[in-house]
């Protein structure tokens, strides 16, 4: 990895791949088809990109318990384990509506109030990523959505990963439908002969998921559009140097487009880092895409001192920060802008990925100078309640009245103004 002393101009920002506009209109004639034609155009669309031709969109029970009976018993006590860590933190993360009293008995109020249905796009294919459904399926569950689906492409012959299913299974999701791509989220936004419309659509995807997440926006609520992955390491001479470089790698491995970037106050660390980098790409067995994002995105800085590393943190916002130092939750509480922060030497980000309860939907880019990883909160609305009383009412119409006159509303003050006597 490449060294070099710590700039004002450091960045995260790549230039990401957003779609060309061939790319684009595809999507828009795949979301156009599925309005269309429904069921017909999603098996189409399945065919031509995934290889199989699907019979039936959804899953059925008998491959749910199929795929369970399939995992090894520990791997499903290790899903079990890691769902429960997941349901315990959000179950932190809930709200509750509030009543505030006025005089003569009116009151304003908040009720908060669960969406009605969520579909979460799970990544498959050659790949399977069980944590994706937990990671997206729990908190909604925790927010009191009712109606939970999952889409996942299947494999050239019409399958899904165990794994994701038996995660599914854990969490007692059985609509499940073997779709993937643009088609997926057309059909999740406007629904099918099969297949009912849902409120809001989560979860990561390739460009062509991303696009239709971007054009069905508005019709339905999306979570994000995630860009590849990123981590920044802050760390001093109190590191280890093949941990750090492992932590590195762990990300530069999900993409080449994947970012890793090391801040130390520590010559010595850098050097060693940049070492150890190189020696442990050798034996990775995605050794070709993490070293096309290590070469590309990846940089070791050397900062004069951890205020000014401190500093190019939270001008960087990265996805994931690791603070491996002495002091490091004294250290973390100077951090303004990060996705999720992980304190110390054994709490690598895998961690967070897997296990430990935290999501690991979050914002990439930057973004968290503005935007949350996925929590109950993206799964909930709010909803404002007046209720005045004819005395609370007198009190106050003369000032709403003119204030809407202020604006130039007449409209607004006699329809506050029509009020107040009795009516034959």
């Amino acid at each position: 990895m490449e060294i070099q002393t710590l700039t004002a101009d450091i960045s995260l920002k790549r230039q990401l791949e957003t779609g060309n506009e061939m790319q684009l209109q595809t999507v828009r004639a795949v979301i156009e088809d599925v309005k269309q034609q429904g069921d017909e155009a999603v098996k189409a669309y399945t065919e031509k990109w995934d290889g199989f031709r699907l019979e039936k969109l959804r899953v059925t029970q008998e491959e749910i318990d199929a795929a369970v009976q399939a995992m090894d018993e520990v791997i499903l006590q290790d899903l079990r384990e890691a769902a429960a860590n997941i349901r315990r933190y959000h179950e932190q993360q809930s709200r509750y509506g509030f009543k505030l009293p006025l005089e003569d008995g009116s009151y304003l109020a908040q009720r908060i109030l669960p969406l009605t249905s969520v579909g979460l796009y799970v990544p498959g294919g050659s790949a399977a990523y069980p944590s994706s459904v937990l990671m997206n399926v729990i908190p909604a569950q925790v927010a009191g959505v009712e109606r939970v689906v999952i889409a996942t492409p299947c494999d050239a012959t019409g399958k899904l990963p165990d794994a994701v299913l038996a995660a599914a299974s854990i969490l007692d999701i059985t609509e499940i439908y073997k779709m993937g791509g643009a088609q997926a989220i057309a059909a999740l936004a406007y629904g099918t002969e099969t297949i009912q419309p849902v409120d809001k659509i989560t979860g990561p995807g390739n460009i062509f998921v991303a696009l239709a997440k971007r054009e069905v926006f508005g019709d339905v609520a999306i979570d994000m559009i995630a860009g590849p992955s990123e981590i920044a390491i802050l760390a001093d001479e109190t590191a280890y140097a093949d941990e750090v470089a492992a932590d590195l790698l762990s990300q530069a491995e999900h993409d080449a487009l994947a970012c890793a970037i090391l801040i130390t106050t520590s010559e010595q660390l850098a050097q060693a880092v940049a070492t150890q980098v190189e020696k442990q790409l050798q034996t990775l067995p995605r050794e070709s895409i993490a070293r096309q994002s290590v070469e590309r995105f990846g940089r070791i800085y050397i900062a004069s001192s951890m205020a000014e590393a401190v500093e190019a943190i939270n001008q960087l916002a990265p996805e994931h920060l690791e603070i491996v130092t002495k002091n490091a939750e004294a250290v973390s509480e100077q951090i303004r802008h990060a996705g999720a922060i992980f304190l110390g030497r054994y709490s690598s980000e895998p961690v967070g990925d897997y296990f430990a309860g935290t999501n690991h939907v979050l914002p990439t880019n930057s973004t968290a100078r503005f935007a949350s990883g996925l929590n109950v909160d993206d799964f909930i609305k709010k909803t404002s309640v007046v209720y005045y009383t004819e005395k609370t009412w007198q009190q106050n119409a003369p000032k709403i009245a003119r204030l809407a006159r202020l604006e130039g509303l007449e409209g607004h003050a006699r329809a506050v103004e029509s009020r107040g006597w009795e009516k034959e």
